[in-house]
């Protein structure tokens, strides 16, 4: 007898020390990662919402290597490289914009351009929106002044925010490129190693979260970097001051969800300015352009995007962006909506393996 129980507590010692030495591994493993713990997360993303487009280019004989490398060539060009050029300097021209701004609204014509009112459908309704701006911007200024240093700080902060993030964009598409050489493998023992803990609810849990993050990717931040690029090259072509900042600001405020009317309020501020200075033909094609083809993608292009993957309740979404916003910065837009989409699809899968399991 005691030494059966001698036996006992040597294997139970054994097993406590074998799951000490797993914990510190864990520990450390985790530590090790920490610092590319945010790009890990958002070259995943990446990864995921662009597995398509990789998909495609092997099955049309590419190798995966090559694939990821010139997917990860394209990304750098499309996404990377503008950034560099935009980050350094958007805290300026977003304090540029906003005097400009200011300066435009005090010039404001307290009557609306016939132009304006006699516009199909909506005529009537800006004609109104211009004479109540115009009967308070003297209030609104009085207002707003006071505030003025505050929000010129809050925009540095956010352009130096983005700055920051800049490094983590660059590494992120690094990890999205290793996650396209070997997806086939990462998801094959992914599959394995969930069937193995959850068997094949697991499984199709694992489905159900890369359809959620493919949702997200496309229907929001695919919107979201359509409506920027529109807004940045109709500013620019009406030789709008700012147009790559503002461009970039739309992007955000379509991300953002709550944010989205200020894309209205942008390109209508843009309209303003360039009829305060002369220019009615160009601020007519900006009305247009802003009414048409930026503010209509939002109605046509989101639904056909968030239909393709897995659509998401619009709380989560707005959830997602603020707090990945605040959480992890400027990457946070993305990763955060991603992250619950990842938890939402779980959730469904689950409680569809459940109904299923109860019904006779």
């Amino acid at each position: 007898m005691p030494k059966a129980n001698h036996a006992y507590t040597l294997v139970v010692a054994e097993r406590a020390a074998a799951l000490l030495l797993l914990a510190l591994l864990l520990y450390g493993v985790g530590r090790i990662l920490e610092p590319f713990a945010l790009a890990i997360a958002f070259g995943a993303f990446i990864a995921i919402g662009t597995w398509p487009a990789r998909a495609a280019l092997v099955a049309r004989g590419l190798r995966p290597g090559i694939a990821s490398v010139l997917m990860l060539v394209v990304l750098i060009l499309a996404v990377a490289l503008p950034a560099t050029l935009i980050v350094p300097d958007l805290g300026d021209q977003v304090v540029g914009i906003v005097q400009l701004a200011r300066g435009a609204l005090e010039r404001l014509s307290p009557t609306p351009p016939a132009w304006l009112t006699d516009l199909p459908v909506v005529g009537t309704s800006a004609g109104r929106l211009w004479t109540q701006a115009g009967a308070l911007r003297d209030n609104f200024s009085e207002v707003v002044r006071p505030y003025s240093g505050a929000i010129a700080s809050m925009l540095i902060d956010m352009g130096q925010a983005a700055a920051a993030s800049l490094m983590q964009l660059l590494l992120s598409l690094l990890v999205a490129a290793m996650f396209w050489t070997s997806g086939d493998t990462l998801v094959a023992q992914l599959r394995e190693i969930a069937g193995r803990l959850g068997g094949q609810t697991a499984v199709d849990s694992i489905d159900a979260a890369g359809g959620a993050v493919r949702g997200v990717a496309w229907g929001v931040v695919g919107t979201g970097l359509l409506q920027g690029v529109l807004m940045g090259l109709g500013l620019a072509i009406a030789g709008v001051p700012g147009a790559v900042a503002l461009g970039f600001l739309a992007m955000v405020f379509s991300i953002s969800q709550v944010l989205g009317p200020l894309i209205i309020v942008t390109w209508i501020g843009a309209s303003v300015w360039l009829y305060g200075q002369g220019d009615t033909g160009w601020a007519i094609f900006m009305f247009v352009w802003g009414l048409v083809p930026v503010s209509g993608s939002d109605n046509i292009v989101r639904p056909l995007l968030i239909q393709r993957g897995s659509a998401m309740p619009l709380a989560l979404i707005i959830i997602g962006v603020f707090g990945g916003l605040i959480s992890f910065g400027f990457l946070g837009l993305f990763i955060g909506p991603a992250l619950l989409a990842v938890a939402h699809g779980l959730l469904q899968a689950w409680r569809q393996a459940g109904a299923a399991v109860r019904a006779p």
